[in-house]
């Protein structure tokens, strides 16, 4: 491939099997359920239509993919510090990204990529749906050096770029990596609320698909749901717990290893460089000014173990995101040490990490969650509890559910704080996982405060601080000493003129 990218150019030819292959595999997971029903019912004499069909969403498929590669070109426009892609079948699509407002660079090969032995390239921006620009087939000299021309916000002559090449990998020696009996303690200790999602969502979508296949051949759904009923007993019912609790380990042991098998990270020049990956290996590259909040969270297994997990929060587009619209813009690194925390945070915040003066909440934290979470609902409970007599047994149930319900939110209140320095904001919170968020004032995009009404003789407030990556909250300070904090950062803010990305 032609590293002039001053000059329009398009993938690897190999990209026409790789985008083949993709379209192929979107197309056969829509209706994967579809061609098992057809394969089972159809008669002999109709199979044949059937691998024509398949035949068909083969060509398909390639016949899409290199349309794809002859519509699909970028390059630099080096005036401008831009960088362009044009691409689209009918409809014709000009993307065009400044240089500077590149968040990350993604090289990731995959199983197929590897085969053939090429990589993909995705651009991340602050955009609001994941990559911006996503190339499926290029070289690995060819990515590398895209990289520097993307990440520096300048062109490299092509003589300097080979120089580097050579010598990157010892320029980017890694600073941390994560062993795999670290990760063996991360699957054990930690992410089990994702898990418990997934599987959740396995089992969804298997009762789904189970039931449209029953109605398909026509099965007795009463017989299978009188021999499942007939099967459970007290002793089942625990057996199946502690085989969802195995699964739901292995499952997490098993997403750790695929995610972050030997997770390295090194420095080079101003990025940081980031690779991880069992099967699909994915090698990140960002800029340290442009990560808006930096996390780091660690649990009572954790911390016996000596390990913490972080995260590092980039910018997004628009309004504050949740859930898994702010996964592409976060960048999870677990396992780490705290002498490797301290590295890190050295270098993404330019300085060592010091706590300033400690501000806490009001204990009347404590009240509207303990009303409206635990007493309204008990109470709720309990009046219908003593009119039905089927529910009574479950009485104390709801009387434990109070007990540790009132211990959780009391631990949520003592974890609560918020720290000031003259360079930092950490806000520290949690019940089961302890977590620091580390932002600088200049991140600051707006502040709200606000005080209900009934707050107010008692000087009881709440503060927001807005950032680019989402917001941090500090909830029932001292109203007082919350105006003073909110005039210390403005003043921060208009007097270092400090970029934020």
């Amino acid at each position: 491939m032609n590293n002039d990218f001053s000059k329009p150019q398009r993938e690897s030819a190999f990209g026409i099997v790789v985008m083949g292959a993709h379209t192929m595999l979107k197309i056969g997971k829509a209706s994967f359920f579809l061609f098992i029903i057809a394969f089972v019912k159809m008669s002999s004499t109709s199979f044949t239509y059937l691998i024509l069909g398949i035949s068909a969403i083969i060509i398909f498929s390639f016949i899409f993919a290199y349309l794809w590669y002859l519509k699909f070109t970028f390059f630099l426009d080096k005036e401008k510090q831009e960088f362009v892609v044009n691409k689209g079948i009918f409809n014709r699509d000009q993307v065009i990204i400044q240089l500077d407002k590149i968040q990350q660079v993604n090289i990731n090969q995959n199983i197929l990529q590897k085969i053939i032995g090429v990589y993909g390239l995705k651009i991340d921006t602050a955009g609001a749906h994941g990559e911006e620009i996503s190339i499926k087939a290029i070289d690995e000299t060819s990515a590398y050096n895209l990289k520097e021309h993307l990440l520096n916000s300048r062109t490299v002559t092509e003589a300097q770029s080979e120089i580097e090449n050579e010598n990157h990998k010892i320029a980017e020696t890694p600073f941390l990596r994560i062993s795999a009996w670290t990760l063996f303690k991360v699957g054990l200790t930690s992410n089990y609320g994702q898990s418990l999602a997934l599987l959740a969502a396995f089992f969804y979508t298997v009762i789904y698909e189970g039931r449209q296949l029953l109605d398909a051949f026509k099965i007795n759904k009463d017989e299978i749901q009188s021999t499942v009923t007939g099967m459970l007993t007290i002793v089942t019912v625990f057996i199946l717990i502690a085989c969802l609790l195995i699964v739901l380990l292995i499952i997490n042991l098993v997403r750790t290893f695929y995610k972050y098998f030997e997770l390295e990270i090194s420095e080079h020049k101003n990025t940081l460089l980031l690779s991880s990956g069992l099967i699909a290996k994915k090698n990140t590259l960002i800029s340290p000014n442009k990560v808006q909040i930096t996390k780091y969270s660690q649990n009572y297994f954790q911390k016996k173990m000596n390990m913490l997990n972080m995260s590092l929060r980039q910018a997004h587009f628009g309004q504050s995101k949740k859930g898994h619209e702010m996964q592409g813009n976060t960048l999870e690194i677990p396992g780490c040490n705290p002498t490797e925390r301290d590295e890190l945070l050295k270098m993404i915040l330019g300085e060592a990490l010091l706590k300033g003066k400690t501000f806490i909440p009001d204990w009347r934290f404590l009240n509207l969650p303990i009303f409206f979470k635990l007493i309204l609902p008990v109470v709720t409970f309990l009046i219908i509890a003593f009119n039905v007599a089927e529910l009574k047994p479950y009485i104390g149930v709801s009387i434990t559910y109070l007990i540790i319900g009132i211990l959780m939110i009391y631990i949520s209140y003592r974890r609560h704080r918020v720290s000031v320095s003259r360079d930092f904001i950490i806000k520290t919170s949690g019940i089961w996982d302890i977590s620091n968020e580390i932002m600088v004032p200049n991140k600051i995009q707006a502040i709200t405060t606000f005080q209900y009404p009934w707050h107010k003789g008692v000087d009881v407030g709440h503060l927001t601080l807005h950032t680019a990556a989402g917001q941090i909250h500090f909830k029932y300070g001292n109203y007082t000493e919350i105006k003073q904090l909110v005039n210390y950062w403005l003043y921060q803010v208009e007097r270092k003129n400090e970029n934020w990305m």
